[in-house]
């Protein structure tokens, strides 16, 4: 019987799935299996959009339609976590498999404290990042840096430390280090990120320390939880799945990679972190950067952490509507409500119509506060510094009492009875 903190090579043993799928196909088998078991409902899936550089999000409830969603792609820079909760009411009736980056999973912890999803309701399978890259940013690329016309490429990779693309006529991969020093590459938050085999899921799968006749041809597979197991024994039970133990080598060299990849996101923290400078400096930097903002909402309606049924910035006592430069206010009820939970997706950057770095400022502030307090968001159901209320139960409160006390008592004086 498989168990928490077992380590294995998987396999799918399904003709179809193994005609479509990178790396064996484990996580398409695992997840054909859950759905024909009724381990879960659906499964929330990425498949390819438009192109190459496309991602959408599907929902499958028909083991059939698993197939095509097998492979990576490492240009297609969606977070789950806000879908589930906004399209999926969190959760709270449908159980939900889903495939997540190490940014999804923290995204659906910090909801998931926030009484917004329902976890006990979902099975997550996590597959180790390195890192996304903007498709903006991956079509410049591969035209300037490798010469290639970027919708004959059919296939992308990162693989020991290169960008590796496939098209017609042959293929290339160039270093992501050397990419990234001029300003290509990974996102500036992937390139930040310390979750590189996120443990917080049930499974955490990659391709990190496959080695020898299996190269290629298996996914490493740790198992995280005891809902993880039952998913493997089941699997493998079905016929669905085949597993064995992993080669010793490939597991020094997994822990291996994985600590390259956090010495990495340690460079890339000082180097963007010292770049902002501290105290006046960097308000200032900070102030002039979001000067460009338009207040068009898409930081906060793409966070996960943003989940308020009434928006603090909308309140004209607050933030005073129709007005640019956008009053720096907004920014800073920003700062105030996320800094201590930021999970650092990059959501609020990616899709920033004025190219804001607000994932940078985000991040920085939440790491400051991570020092001064000890709370990492995203890995464990502990609150947040600032959590007092549940923001449902506490806007009820409000209504019932015919007011909104919370501006009632910062704009109006207080009665001197108090």
């Amino acid at each position: 019987m498989t168990k928490k903190g077992d380590m294995l090579y998987a396999w799918t043993n399904d003709a179809e799935i193994q005609k479509k799928a990178e790396l064996g196909g484990a996580v398409t088998a695992l997840w054909k299996y859950a759905l024909e078991s009724r381990m879960v409902d659906a499964v929330l899936a990425i498949t390819k959009g438009a192109d190459l550089y496309d991602a959408k999000p599907v929902i499958i409830t028909d083991p059939k339609d698993l197939a095509s969603t097998a492979g990576s792609l490492h240009c297609g820079t969606l977070l789950v976590s806000k879908l589930i909760k906004k399209y999926l009411d969190g959760a709270r009736d449908i159980k939900i498999g889903v495939t997540v980056k190490g940014c999804d999973m923290m995204g659906l912890y910090e909801l998931a404290k926030r009484q917004q999803i329902n976890l006990d309701n979902i099975i997550m399978i996590c597959v180790n990042c390195g890192g996304s890259v903007s498709p903006v940013t991956a079509r410049k690329m591969i035209a300037d840096k490798y010469g290639v016309d970027p919708d004959i490429v059919h296939k992308e990779e990162i693989d020991k430390g290169q960008f590796i693309i496939e098209y017609e006529g042959g293929h290339k991969g160039i270093s992501v280090d050397e990419l990234e020093e001029v300003g290509y590459g990974r996102r500036t938050n992937c390139r930040r990120c310390k979750l590189k085999v996120p443990r917080q899921a049930d499974l955490a799968c990659g391709n990190w320390g496959v080695i020898g006749d299996k190269a290629g041809k298996a996914t490493f597979v740790e198992v995280c939880s005891e809902k993880g197991a039952n998913l493997i024994d089941g699997a493998v039970k079905a016929g669905v799945l085949a597993t064995q133990a992993p080669n010793p080598k490939g597991i020094e060299i997994r822990a291996k990679v994985e600590g390259a990849m956090l010495k990495l996101g340690d460079k890339w923290r000082k180097k963007d972190f010292e770049g902002l400078g501290v105290g006046r400096e960097r308000l200032t930097k900070i102030m002039a950067e979001t000067s460009r903002c338009v207040k068009c909402y898409s930081c906060i309606s793409q966070c996960p952490i943003c989940y308020c049924v009434e928006c603090t910035t909308r309140n004209p006592s607050m933030v005073p509507p129709g007005e640019l430069p956008v009053n720096f206010m907004f920014h800073l009820i920003r700062f105030a409500h996320i800094a201590d939970s930021c999970v650092n997706c990059g959501q609020c950057e990616e899709n920033c119509p004025a190219e804001i770095p607000n994932a940078l400022f985000m991040h920085a502030q939440q790491v400051e506060l991570e020092k001064m307090f000890g709370h990492v968001p995203g890995i464990s159901m502990e609150l947040p510094i600032m959590a007092f209320v549940e923001e449902r139960t506490e806007r009820d409160r409000l209504h019932n009492t015919g007011s909104d006390m919370i501006y009632e008592n910062v704009f109006n004086p207080l009665p001197k009875k108090y």
